[in-house]
């Protein structure tokens, strides 16, 4: 999926305009306008779309965060930036939304995804999603499992 496909979903799913993008945009001091989401928000055939950079997309997750749990504790240290990958965006979706292993199964399900043998995602799958690259039991996350976590989370945000 592509960053500007991220954004269309989440705009459809927090049920926003342009202003509302720029705002929560705002909210980690990433000064955009509307028009500038507007842009970004193009589909990809049209000449005045704008490709969202990986930057672009990491603040507005964390914007997406301050305004579903509040601003961070101003003594706690401040993540560092990492490569977004499709891990590194459902974390973000994660933290945001407040969903545990179990809701992000339930929300797989609703969204219709299944594995290779026609099962639906087990919870320790799930949390092998979430593990550092590194570790042993690490399982990188698909564009399909991206694409019917966001079908799920939509079904559930805007019934």
């Amino acid at each position: 999926m592509t960053n500007n496909d991220i954004l269309r979903r989440l705009r459809y799913l927090l049920n926003t305009n342009d202003g509302g993008m720029a705002e929560v945009f705002a909210l980690v001091g990433h000064e955009i306008t509307a028009k500038q989401v507007r842009a970004i928000m193009g589909k990809e055939d049209d000449p005045a779309a704008v490709g969202c950079t990986d930057l672009q997309l990491g603040d507005f997750l964390d914007g997406l965060i301050v305004s579903k749990r509040g601003p961070r504790d101003p003594d706690a240290p401040v993540p560092p930036r990492v490569e977004l990958t499709n891990n590194e965006i459902l974390k973000k979706l994660r933290i945001a939304f407040t969903l545990r292993e179990d809701d992000i199964v339930r929300l797989l399900e609703k969204g219709g995804f299944k594995t290779g043998s026609g099962r639906p995602m087990a919870k320790g799958e799930v949390s092998a999603l979430f593990r550092k690259p590194t570790h042993k039991n690490f399982r990188p996350c698909g564009n399909q499992v991206m694409r019917k976590f966001f079908v799920g989370l939509t079904a559930q945000e805007r019934p």
